[in-house]
């Protein structure tokens, strides 16, 4: 099975991927599009991209601690410490749904963090826990929604790869199974977006760190509320070659503390 990683490449509308991390992300240049080589999909999500971007008035729930009917919010116990996250089915409903239903039925309890760089994200959600395994709940079940390698990438105009942002991990585009990073860096990234490309609360909220190079190729799904220090705390660990850490670092269980309805 290949392993789970992050690789930096953006949909063409975007921008040109960049990375720095220490990691073995790769980098690659968007592709020279027209309107007329973009699928009527992309062409909507262009769309969208440029509503959010030319719209004062366009909300982004990253940016808010106000919870809100349309999002549910979980407590992931670890051994460093709670994390609390707002996620946002709304945008990423089958992210959300994914990840909700994993938690109520114990998939991550006992998960490592199996791969953990300072100054770039945690990631966990992987039974093996080597970065090579776990599957969707629709996985053998619903082929509609899960190609048996994986559930469809979720783009949104209102979610980024914010410090704080929770993103399902990925082999490459449309194979989502369990895992899941949480975005660290907490250094200043807005220099790196252009302003006629991005939304200006956006390019203010990445002052406060995040990944913009991973915006366009991972589905964000979720917000860190509380518990940031947490995050940081397991990035700081100490680490071998391939970047798990030493010290067994894990989630010990998920609460839900508001849930949503799926199917009403």
């Amino acid at each position: 099975m290949k392993k789970f990683v992050l690789i930096g490449f953006l949909v063409p509308f975007l921008l040109t991927a960049c990375s720095a991390q220490k990691t073995d992300t790769n980098s690659s240049n968007s592709a020279n599009t027209s309107s007329s080589s973009l699928s009527s999909s992309e062409e909507k999500l262009q769309k969208e991209f440029v509503d959010a971007m030319t719209n004062s008035d366009a909300t982004f729930p990253q940016l808010s601690k106000n919870l809100t009917d349309d999002e549910a919010q979980v407590r992931i116990h670890t051994n460093q410490g709670d994390i609390v996250a707002t996620l946002f089915p709304k945008y990423a409903p089958l992210a959300v749904e994914n990840f909700l239903t994993h938690a109520k039925e114990g998939y991550y309890n006992g998960l490592l963090f199996h791969r953990v760089i300072k100054d770039f994200m945690i990631q966990t959600g992987d039974p093996k826990g080597d970065g090579t395994g776990g599957e969707s709940i629709w996985k053998g079940k619903d082929d509609s929604k899960d190609s048996g390698t994986g559930f469809k990438n979720e783009y949104s105009p209102s979610l980024y790869n914010l410090r704080g942002a929770l993103a399902m991990a990925n082999a490459g585009p449309d194979t989502n199974g369990s895992q899941f990073f949480i975005n660290q860096n907490p250094k200043d990234s807005s220099s790196q977006l252009p302003t006629n490309r991005f939304p200006a609360k956006i390019i203010q909220a990445y002052k406060d760190g995040g990944n913009p190079s991973l915006d366009g190729s991972y589905t964000v799904f979720g917000q860190v509320v509380e518990g940031m220090d947490v995050v940081d705390k397991i990035a700081d660990e100490k680490t071998d070659e391939q970047d798990k850490p030493k010290n067994e670092v894990k989630i010990e269980s998920i609460d839900i503390l508001k849930d949503y309805n799926f199917h009403p």
